[in-house]
């Protein structure tokens, strides 16, 4: 294990040697089943409480992205995956765009183009509609893809900066908004979970800054119950909640910990 010049820490789980999480997962890692998406704030990446670096340790189907706030603009560029249409791999392909739109500091839309947006593959949908319904999840139900051009400033000059994310057929979003359900509640099965990873203030922005995460259907995690139940893919999200319950708690340990010795 790694060492500096104030305490002995494990380069791994970037936590202090008497603290290390490392022993604490499973061997090998969970192979699940339900695949996990975390959206980290970019500030979080390298801040010594670092969530997805401690999820990566305990699950093998993961994938990270990060996420900077809109201090000045960024554009957004959604295409819908076509119902039984197979590409060369055998992935869904992309249709041309569907949904373009601008928006600035703390998500307020600046500008929005709509070429067509079917749901259920018959009704078209409006800008109003989209607003009103906060982007319906039957638009975005088969997967879509978001392309996102975030303008940034870098030695004083501005910069486009440009990212690209799949989002499959089947995923859900762990917030507590008020749409939010329970997993005893969800009647589909789930492929793949989105996290928000960062402070409360961060995650809301995120969450704020990228409305296509209001197409999704929202999972609230309930920290006092002891057992999950979920559609036809119970045992699977069961244990990534599990996971993701007892990365909590870890975090609030590790944290109450780091207090007392400042004390």
């Amino acid at each position: 294990m790694g060492t500096n010049s104030k305490r002995p820490m494990c380069p791994c789980c970037s936590k202090p040697t008497r603290t290390c999480l490392c022993n604490r997962f499973k061997t090998p890692i969970l192979e699940n089943a339900v695949a996990v998406t975390i959206l980290q704030h970019i500030l979080e990446k390298d801040h010594p409480l670092n969530s997805a670096r401690i999820a990566i340790l305990g699950l093998q189907n993961l994938s990270v992205e990060w996420i900077s706030d809109v201090n000045f603009q960024a554009h957004f560029d959604i295409r819908m995956f076509r119902e039984n249409d197979l590409g060369k791999d055998g992935e869904n392909s992309r249709q041309e765009s569907c949904l373009n739109f601008g928006i600035e500091k703390h998500g307020v839309i600046s500008s929005f183009n709509r070429k067509m947006v079917l749901v259920n593959g018959k009704e078209k949908v409006d800008f109003d509609h989209l607003v009103d319904e906060r982007f319906p999840v039957d638009a975005f139900e088969k997967g879509f893809v978001v392309k996102k051009v975030h303008e940034r400033e870098f030695d004083g000059e501005s910069v486009n900066v440009e990212s690209e994310m799949e989002v499959p057929a089947g995923s859900v979003l762990l917030f507590p908004s008020e749409k939010a359900i329970g997993p005893e509640e969800i009647d589909f099965e789930v492929k793949n979970l989105i996290v928000l990873d960062g402070t409360w203030a961060k995650a809301k922005r995120m969450y704020n800054e990228n409305p296509w995460l209001k197409s999704l259907p929202h999972l609230k995690l309930d920290l006092d119950k002891a057992e999950f139940a979920v559609g036809e893919n119970s045992e699977a999200l069961d244990g990534l909640l599990d996971v993701f319950a007892s990365m909590v708690g870890d975090q609030r340990r590790c944290k109450d910990e780091r207090l007392s010795t400042e004390d």
